[in-house]
């Protein structure tokens, strides 16, 4: 079979074979039964028939987990059968109520031999496998609950490339790209302001010299992102991050997270106990990050920022 060839790549193309050759035999089975009904109105007419109550097309559709179209278009199938019966909402004109009429009724109690013909059967499939499938669906259900696999897809493509991205400390060479990143950002979402371009213009002044640090990511020679440690003094705070910036063909990498971490190691390693750094909330992938690296909102510091509208902290110890 070509999906043992492809492997766990092909996991939904696989599942979505299996399920057709399920979905052939449970017609069959209706078939079996003299049961009129479609393998696919099963969760709504099971669900309907457990409640013998009126029920919202909203309240199927969270329940059996489909969409709410999709479950409408089943409904009508199912009242063209006279399985099911629409009416208007008591309270709420605007709303229909799906209910088993009694034909659908009477179908629920023919239907309790077939069902337990039918666990019984699977079952003991079930036992003659070395691992549980429904077990094992209701794990990785849960598992995808936690985070889809998009999202860890996503976070795989960013670990292989920020493989050939390393993080090194700011020389003079870098001046100009620290510069140019952080202008190119800033600019984007909002407008230069004078502690910007005193910082951005001298550095090494404004920020090694003061006990402070810049890092940069660079891939194969190139500068992608740029992040500073700016010293604080006079505050509750030891250092404040500040001045990150990433490339705009790098958005994606992961360069942001390698910085932020790299930094804070940074700060760890100059005994810093406590961080603060200052954003706009306009910036949701940024505020994002920095609650990934642990920081929390926090109010009531004056700032020399216009755009700042939020302030966050961490706490290293």
């Amino acid at each position: 079979m070509i999906f043992d060839k492809i492997g766990e790549m092909a996991l939904g193309s696989r599942l979505r074979v299996l399920s057709e050759t399920i979905t052939k035999d449970a017609k069959r089975i209706y078939e079996l039964y003299n049961n009129k009904l479609k393998p696919k109105w099963f969760p709504v007419f099971y669900y309907l028939s457990e409640r013998q109550k009126e029920r919202s097309i909203t309240e199927i559709a969270n329940a059996i987990n489909h969409t709410h179209p999709s479950v409408i278009k089943i409904v009508k199938e199912m009242s063209a059968s006279g399985l099911v019966l629409q009416k208007k909402d008591k309270t709420d004109k605007r709303k229909n109520n799906i209910v088993l009429t009694q034909k659908g009724k009477d179908l629920s109690v023919q239907i309790q031999e077939q069902y337990r013909d039918v666990s019984i059967a699977i079952k003991k499939t079930l036992l003659q496998s070395n691992h549980n499938l429904w077990i094992a669906i209701q794990e990785f259900e849960y598992l995808l609950e936690q985070k889809s696999i998009y999202e860890r897809v996503l976070e795989q493509k960013k670990v292989r490339l920020s493989r050939d991205i390393k993080i090194v400390s700011y020389h003079i060479k870098y001046k100009d790209d620290f510069k140019k990143l952080n202008e190119e950002w800033i600019t984007k979402y909002f407008k230069m302001e004078d502690t910007d371009r005193k910082s951005l213009e001298h550095p090494e002044e404004c920020i090694i010299n003061k006990g402070g640090e810049i890092l940069i990511a660079i891939e194969k020679g190139k500068v992608l992102g740029v992040c500073a440690l700016l010293k604080m003094r006079n505050t509750p705070y030891d250092y404040e991050l500040a001045k990150m910036a990433v490339a705009p063909e790098a958005q994606g990498k992961g360069i942001g997270s390698l910085l932020g971490f790299a930094i804070l190691e940074k700060a760890k390693m100059l005994g810093a106990k406590t961080i603060y750094l200052e954003s706009n909330t306009l910036l949701k992938p940024a505020i994002a990050l920095y609650e990934k690296l642990g920081f929390i909102k926090i109010s009531g510091h004056p700032s020399p920022y216009e755009r700042c509208n939020i302030q966050m902290e961490l706490k290293l110890i």
